[in-house]
């Protein structure tokens, strides 16, 4: 891990004297809501006490008490003769069954030469061999067709008898795939792009990382809802950006503030998850939407549309995204497909205009230098005769059913200690809890009984307490399970 003091820490923690809300409370509100998002990754080394009241610009005093409470709380821990580490797992996860992936402390590792160590793009995921998990809203593997897709790859393996070289077998299937994908996503998703506004990547990450790379500059203010996606937020720190945050209502994130910001800053972009905002469920109202737009060509903003959920919706009438209403380009849609396919065969894309995605290719062309002739293929195949259509339509059946049953448990179960709304789309439902605790110890009593909440689902500051729950991967019997151990945990602390 690189040295502390080389942490933008004053790009996330933003402290406001002129608040009624003591400096040490929100120095503990700030770091908490740091750590949440991925900006502090589990085992970051914090500079001491003395460097960091000089970069944050506070009482050591004051800062020695934030600490004291970050402690209590079992958000950090001070180790005598090493210093205060963002808390590692594997204290207070010391038994086998309950494994965080490592995140080895680079100073006890001798590499024989020195290089740049990123103490931002930290891999924030945990994992757990319980019986019981959730998550922050992950498809069922259980229900791929596997065996479909495997007939088929293995059939166009032994069709390539080609005189063609492979060079051109690659242009043209993937430019086939382009074609059917591009005519897909216009109807399905209300766009109106051809082969040149689209790029196909391996994942969606990998979507986000190129955009960002290509338009974000350090330095560059971008605007993000809060609470937020940790994986973007993480990847545009990542390239420098000055982060800032933006509430979120039952309408989606705040219009009049983001106005305001406007006003008072120059704004490179606004990152935003419209039809299922992360991690609320939120969708962004039809008001709201507008007013970005015009706020996008007025102050000439780019708007990062990460649609990452669209293909799990429960109505009839999706919400079309803003890049189906962009007239003026502002709009840089991201997006992912196939995330109920087997792994390998999922996909992420970016709509943008022809120039910029032509400058993202260059970018591609380095990370992800070949195409997977065979699988385009096969998904191309899958598109034109409507096989993803009647995939969709399917799993879109069982995961509302799952759905309705989750929240019917949450009613019977929980009602009396939480609040929620319904998602109309996505595998996920935020619920806020009535009574304020430590979410940290509700995390270890679930653990001690067989459920796993990993912390990228925890939300806390000091006006919210709240859990995003994953019910896609779970049948009725494994819903059941983890709720009643839930209700068991809730009374237990």
């Amino acid at each position: 891990m690189s040295s502390p003091v080389e942490i933008p820490f004053k790009s996330f923690i933003q402290l406001k004297p002129e608040q009624s809300t003591a400096i040490y409370l929100q120095i503990v509100f700030e770091f908490i809501k740091a750590i949440q998002t991925g900006f502090l990754p589990e085992g970051t080394k914090l500079p001491g006490t003395r460097i960091l009241c000089k970069l944050l610009s506070v009482n050591r005093n004051t800062l020695i008490k934030a600490f004291q409470d970050l402690e209590s709380q079992g958000w950090i821990e001070t180790l005598p003769n090493k210093g205060t580490f963002i808390l590692s797992q594997h204290k207070q996860k010391s038994k086998e069954e309950f494994i965080v992936t490592p995140n080895q402390n680079a100073s006890e590792i001798n590499t024989g030469f020195t290089f740049k160590r990123s103490a931002i793009l930290e891999n924030p995921t945990e994992t757990s061999t319980l019986p019981y998990q959730f998550n922050d809203g992950l498809p069922d593997l259980r229900l791929v067709q596997n065996e479909i897709l495997a007939r088929l790859y293995v059939s166009k393996l032994k069709r390539q008898k080609t005189s063609k070289t492979y060079e051109q077998i690659q242009i043209q299937s993937h430019l086939n795939f382009k074609t059917h994908f591009s005519n897909y996503l216009n109807l399905t998703r209300g766009l109106r792009i051809s082969t040149s506004s689209l790029l196909t990547t391996s994942s969606h990450e990998i979507s986000l990382y190129v955009v960002t790379k290509a338009l974000i500059s350090p330095g560059d203010k971008v605007v993000v809802a809060s609470p937020g996606y940790f994986i973007s937020n993480m990847t545009l720190t990542n390239t420098g950006a000055q982060i800032i945050t933006i509430p979120v209502d039952k309408d989606g994130i705040d219009t009049n503030r983001l106005k305001e910001i406007c006003k008072e800053s120059e704004i490179r972009a606004l990152y935003l998850t419209s039809n299922y905002h992360y991690p609320t469920t939120i969708t962004l109202s039809a008001k709201r939407r507008m007013e970005i737009l015009e706020l996008a060509n007025q102050y000439g903003f780019v708007i990062l549309e990460d649609d990452y959920d669209f293909d799990f919706h429960y109505d009839n009438n999706p919400i079309l995204p803003l890049a189906a209403f962009d007239s003026h380009q502002k709009v840089v849609y991201i997006g992912s497909f196939g995330k109920s396919l087997p792994s390998g065969f999922s996909y992420g894309f970016v709509a943008a205009s022809p120039e910029f995605i032509t400058e993202l290719e260059k970018h591609q062309n380095i990370l992800e230098p070949g195409i997977d002739v065979i699988k385009e293929q096969v998904l191309t195949e899958w598109i034109n005769e409507g096989e993803v259509h009647r995939l969709s339509k399917k799993n879109k059946k069982i995961y509302k059913e799952r759905r309705d049953y989750f929240v019917s448990l949450l009613n019977e179960k929980l009602s009396a200690k939480i609040k929620f709304k319904v998602p109309l789309r996505g595998l996920a439902v935020w619920i806020e809890w009535l009574d304020k605790f430590n979410l940290i110890t509700l995390q270890k009593e679930c653990a001690a009984n067989g459920l796993f909440l990993p912390k990228t689902i925890l939300y806390q500051t000091k006006d919210l307490t709240a859990t995003r729950l994953g019910f896609g991967h779970l049948e009725k019997e494994e819903m059941e399970k983890a709720v009643a151990i839930l209700c068991q945990s809730i009374d237990g602390i």
